[in-house]
C-alpha cells in the first residue's frame, strides 16, 4: 500500500507540472492584462511601466521559470487588480466553497442512496417510476435553472430564507464556517440544495444499478436462506457491497462540485472559489487563475488517491489485486 502512495505521489507531481505549463501558456496567449490594469488615458510608457512592474515583459519561459520557482515555495505571485498574494486570495475562498460542497453531497447522499436502494428492491412499484423519473428530471435540469426557481419560490414568494449572500460565520481554527448560525444556514440551504438535486439524481441511479446486480448474487441468496432479517442482509452485506461504485461516483462529484460550483456561487453571490475564478478570468487576473487550477489539480488528484484507499478499506480483494501486482 505505501508503495502504492508513493507511485501515485509522484504520478500527482508529473499531473501538475504538465497541467501548470499547459495552464500558464493557454493564459499568456488570452488577452492583455495591462489593457485591464491600466486607465483608459494611460500612456504607452504608463503601460510599458506596469509591464515592467508586473514582469510581463520578459519572454514566456523566463516568466514560466520565475513562476515555477516561486511556486515551489507555494508562491504564486501577487494579484494583478488587489496586489495581495494570490493563493491567499483563494485560501480566503475556499471555506466557502468546501462548506457547500459538503453540506451538498451529503444531502445528495442521505436522499440518493436509500432512495436507490429502494428502486433496486422495487422495480416494479410505482414508487419507484415516480423516483427514478424524478432523477432523470434532477440530471437533466440546469443548474442554474434550478437555483433560480428556488429564489423565487423559497426567498421571493414565501420569503423563508434570503436569496444571496452568505450569512453570519463563526471561526473555528482558521476557517470560518457558516453551518453553526441559524442565519448562515438560512443563507446556504438553497445553494447547497441546487447542487444536491443533479447529485441526488446520479447517485440513485447508480445505487438502483448496483442493488439490481447485488441482489441475485449467491452471498445475498445465502443470507436470506439463513432466515436473517432483511434489515441486517440490506445492513451487513448489501450495503456494504455496493458501496465501491457509490463511493466512486461521491469521490468524482465531491471534486467537480468544489473544482465547478461556478455558476452556483455565481446565481446565489455566494463567496467561494468560483466566484473568484470566473471575476479573475473576466478581468485576466492570471496569478489568481493559475494558482486555482493548480490548487484544483492538487486537490482533485489527493481526492481519487482518498478514494481508491477507501477501495482497499471496502474490499479485501483490492489490497489482494495489489499485492499481486
Amino acid at each position: 500500500m505505501l508503495a502504492y502512495i508513493i507511485r501515485r505521489l509522484l504520478q500527482a507531481v508529473l499531473v501538475m507540472a504538465v497541467m501548470s505549463a499547459l495552464v500558464f501558456v493557454g493564459l499568456y496567449v488570452v488577452g492583455d492584462p495591462v489593457s485591464m490594469m491600466a486607465s483608459p488615458d494611460a500612456t504607452e510608457l504608463d503601460r510599458e511601466a506596469i509591464r515592467q512592474n508586473f514582469g510581463l515583459d520578459k519572454p514566456l519561459w523566463q516568466q514560466y521559470a520565475i513562476f515555477m520557482s516561486h511556486a515551489l515555495q507555494l508562491d504564486f505571485g501577487k494579484s494583478f487588480l488587489t496586489g495581495q498574494s494570490a493563493m491567499g486570495l483563494i485560501l480566503e475562498r475556499m471555506p466557502a466553497t468546501l462548506e457547500l460542497a459538503c453540506v451538498a453531497m451529503l444531502l445528495a447522499a442521505i436522499v440518493g442512496i436509500p432512495l436507490g436502494i429502494w428502486a433496486g428492491l422495487k422495480p416494479q412499484a410505482l414508487s419507484t417510476r415516480g423516483i427514478m423519473t424524478g432523477s432523470v428530471l434532477g440530471f437533466s435540469l440546469p443548474n442554474f435553472w434550478v437555483g433560480l426557481m428556488l429564489i423565487m419560490v423559497f426567498a421571493v414568494y414565501l420569503g423563508w430564507v434570503p436569496a444571496s449572500g452568505r450569512g453570519k460565520t463563526v471561526l473555528v481554527g482558521p476557517l470560518d464556517l457558516s453551518v453553526l448560525t441559524l442565519d448562515g444556514w438560512k443563507r446556504l440551504i438553497l445553494p447547497a440544495l441546487t447542487i444536491a438535486t443533479a447529485k441526488a439524481a446520479l447517485i440513485i441511479r447508480v445505487t438502483r444499478a448496483a442493488t439490481r446486480e447485488a441482489l441475485p448474487t449467491d452471498y445475498i441468496k445465502f443470507a436470506r436462506a439463513k432466515g436473517l432479517a432483511w434489515s441486517r442482509i440490506l445492513r451487513v452485506h448489501l450495503l456494504k457491497n455496493i458501496m465501491i461504485p457509490i463511493v466512486t461516483v461521491f469521490g468524482l462529484e465531491f471534486g467537480q462540485v468544489v473544482a465547478f460550483a461556478v455558476v452556483t456561487e455565481t446565481v446565489f453571490a455566494w463567496p467561494g472559489m468560483g466566484k473568484l475564478l470566473l471575476d479573475s478570468i473576466i478581468t485576466l487576473d492570471r496569478p489568481v487563475v493559475v494558482a486555482y487550477l493548480i490548487l484544483i489539480v492538487f486537490f482533485l488528484v489527493m481526492l481519487n488517491l482518498v478514494t481508491d484507499i477507501f477501495y482497499s478499506v471496502l474490499d479485501p480483494r483490492v489490497r489482494l489485486q495489489e499485492a499481486k501486482a
